[in-house]
């Protein structure tokens, strides 16, 4: 998205308003104090000048804020583009749209595909005492642990 403005959102309010209202695209361009081709033109999904930017988000009713878009979207994670989308949504406040993104955040995480374990199979050779097996045994079970806590979101640099 080049653009500073999301036309997309503007162009879908504009429209709904207008079909609310009931008003002919005439009628509405003269209610929202801009020209009948700027109205047409945003209609079609293209954008205002400032000034009719102005005026168009005022007969929504609506803060200019509301659409502009970041500079960058970089998102990490699945749950956190599902987050941006639901806050763009206009019929969502920005209550509901934090507390969906939050449920979906909880059930992709107790949901998704957690990688596999890592299995290792050693073979044991004459110099491979029971002493040696004990201590291996040890401390892959420690990073075995560190591994898991820091999944769950413990640190894996705890103790060491």
């Amino acid at each position: 998205m080049d653009e500073p403005i999301d036309i997309e959102a503007l162009q879908t309010l504009v429209q709904q308003h207008r079909a609310q209202q009931g008003l002919s695209l005439r009628a509405a361009a003269e209610q929202a104090d801009v020209p009948f081709n700027t109205l047409a033109r945003v209609e079609k999904g293209h954008l205002p000048d400032l000034a009719n930017f102005t005026r168009l988000v005022d007969w929504l009713g609506l803060p200019p804020e509301r659409f502009f878009q970041p500079a960058r979207l970089r998102t990490e994670s699945t749950p956190d583009v599902i987050a941006y989308h639901l806050s763009r949504d206009p019929n969502l406040t920005d209550a509901a749209a934090e507390k969906i993104a939050g449920l979906v955040k909880e059930l992709y995480g107790s949901l998704a595909a957690r990688e596999s374990e890592v299995k290792v199979h050693l073979r044991a050779a004459s110099t491979f005492t029971p002493q040696a097996s004990r201590m291996l045994a040890d401390l892959l079970g420690t990073m075995q642990s560190k591994l898991t806590a820091s999944d769950t979101g413990g640190s894996a640099r705890e103790g060491g």
